[in-house]
């Protein structure tokens, strides 16, 4: 499945982002106070990035991987869209928020089929 590899590699990107360049990280999205928590979510996302490219190459879609790709697709959606309202992070955070919405849209259709 695709989306499975395509939203893996895009994981991979940004999570390992702030880890080596936590500098240029910043200049795009804003300011962090607390930098370990900032790495910390980015070897998260990695992390689930890596998981989700496995399950592509093993051809693997199963339930639990289609939630985990679903399920961290919506709810760094509802996280971008949410803080950018409330004006905790910066807009171009929305940016992302329209990568998920894709992701999110992708998964579905691909379950629909």
């Amino acid at each position: 499945m695709l989306p499975l590899l395509i939203e893996g590699v895009y994981y991979g990107f940004t999570g390992i982002w702030p880890i080596v360049s936590i500098d240029s990280f910043m200049k795009v999205t804003g300011p962090k106070t607390d930098l370990w928590l900032v790495k910390t979510v980015g070897v998260l996302v990695l992390a689930s990035g890596a998981a989700m490219i496995v399950a592509y190459t093993r051809h693997n879609t199963s339930p639990d991987i289609l939630l985990l790709a679903l399920g961290e697709a919506f709810f760094l959606l509802l996280i971008d869209v949410i803080y950018t309202i409330k004006k905790i992070i910066r807009p171009i955070y929305l940016a992302d928020a329209i990568i998920q919405i894709g992701f999110v849209i992708w998964i579905v259709a691909y379950q629909l089929s």
